[in-house]
């Protein structure tokens, strides 16, 4: 599958694609502070931007245009006395979600060259795995900014 194909179509399924992740986050019982604690607007906007961040950043790879946004998500979801555990999880079921989106699309059926489809996982993996770590930045600042005051 190439990152073209992929990028085009969760453009086109975005708001589909964003509902059916809520939807899971909210079945999941690991997740229950932050769905109380976090508004339904706030949770949908969420699920929104991370795949929409996620097909801008399979065109530059670069850590930039996301870092200030997920630094400061860390630091809502810790003013918002969310447990750091529930953020790690939800940004889990995004990840997952968007595999199980892939197979259900049947967006891995054509022929795939082999090392555009593992450059393809590479970049997928650290698109989440930078969305976390922004995102545990954020919420390390804001627990040091609250015990420091």
């Amino acid at each position: 599958m190439r990152a073209l194909k992929l990028v085009q179509h969760m453009k086109a399924n975005g708001d589909r694609m964003s509902e059916a992740l809520i939807q899971q986050i909210r079945s999941s019982d690991r997740c229950g502070d932050l769905l109380r604690k976090v508004p339904a607007d706030e949770q949908k906007l969420s699920a929104f931007e991370i795949y929409r961040d996620l097909t801008d950043w399979l065109g530059v790879e670069a850590d930039s245009p996301f870092k200030s946004r997920y630094v400061n998500l860390g630091i809502q979801r810790a003013h918002q006395g969310v447990p750091l555990d529930q953020v790690f999880w939800a940004v889990s079921i995004a990840r997952e979600y968007l595999w199980e989106y892939i197979q259900q699309e049947c967006l891995l059926d054509e022929p795939v060259e082999f090392w555009g489809g593992v450059m393809l996982l590479r970049s997928l993996d650290r698109f989440f795995d930078r969305t976390f770590y922004f995102t545990v930045v954020g919420y390390q600042k804001a627990v040091k900014h609250e015990r420091a005051a």
